[in-house]
């Protein structure tokens, strides 16, 4: 798997695409993008090298619903789209506050965003934003024990959800793998779920930071729905079915453009 992707536009208009629609041919991909065939079949096999979609004769299928992208590829997919939501969450987060931020790429983006705050007090199991927020001399930051994962450095298992509930918190930063249209919250670990369900719990007000990709996005388990979230951070608005469940749940909308 080629985990050093660097996509341009049409290859992460593709990935959504397919993650919309679930197959598509290439041809019809060709014709959405008014390039050749053979131009269209050189980005897939880059993108099913990466493990982003999953190719078969005459065109290509979303990825596994049951397990995520590598982190790695994570990292460069829609990264301009994550900067912009993780300034814009940033910005809703008050110096000397006290917050929980869980796993996931936009919120190692919130994590460099917060760098220029002061006097914030920090629980998380993301051991790469923990180092990085620790560079703040104002910063206290305590870290979730539990068992580390190798391919991302997040903390998971029963004794990061006990360190969890030990806090009441001002905010709970969280992000999410699939939405679907009826407002369910989807991701792939069960153990990463959990954590996140017990960080909402013990959250005065929760932050969802996920761009349009992950709408329509297929994974197998369930978070919860947007009734458990105060406020959703994205880069497009979303589709007109979402608009009603939001209202419903009384989530507020916050489009970094």
């Amino acid at each position: 798997m080629n985990t050093d992707l660097r996509l341009n536009r049409r290859q992460e208009e593709l990935i959504a695409i397919v993650q919309r629609e679930g197959f598509v041919a290439v041809d019809e991909l060709a014709t959405h993008f008014d390039v050749a065939p053979q131009t269209i079949r050189r980005d897939l096999n880059l993108l099913a090298d990466g493990g982003l979609i999953r190719r078969y004769h005459g065109g290509v299928s979303a990825p596994s619903s049951i397990e995520n992208v590598a982190y790695a590829a994570r990292q460069t997919l829609q990264a301009a789209e994550k900067n912009r939501i993780a300034q814009a969450i940033a910005r809703h987060i008050p110096d000397g506050s006290s917050l929980f931020i869980n796993l996931g790429t936009t919120n190692e983006g919130v994590g460099r965003a917060l760098l220029e705050h002061r006097d914030l007090r920090i629980i998380t199991n993301n051991l790469n934003i923990a180092i990085l927020l620790s560079d703040n001399p104002t910063f206290e930051v305590i870290v979730a024990g539990g068992v580390v994962r190798g391919r991302d450095h997040g903390v998971t298992g029963e004794a990061t959800i006990e360190l969890i509930r030990q806090f009441k918190v001002d905010y709970g930063i969280i992000g999410i793998s699939g939405i679907e249209l009826d407002g369910t919250l989807l991701d792939f670990d069960f153990h990463e779920v959990r954590v996140a369900q017990t960080i909402i719990d013990h959250s005065r007000q929760v932050f969802l930071g996920a761009d349009h990709t992950k709408i329509g996005r297929n994974a197998m388990v369930r978070l919860g729905d947007f009734s458990r979230v105060d406020a959703w951070f994205t880069d497009k608005t979303p589709p007109e079915p979402l608009i009603p469940v939001l209202d419903a749940a009384g989530t507020q909308l916050h489009i970094a453009e």
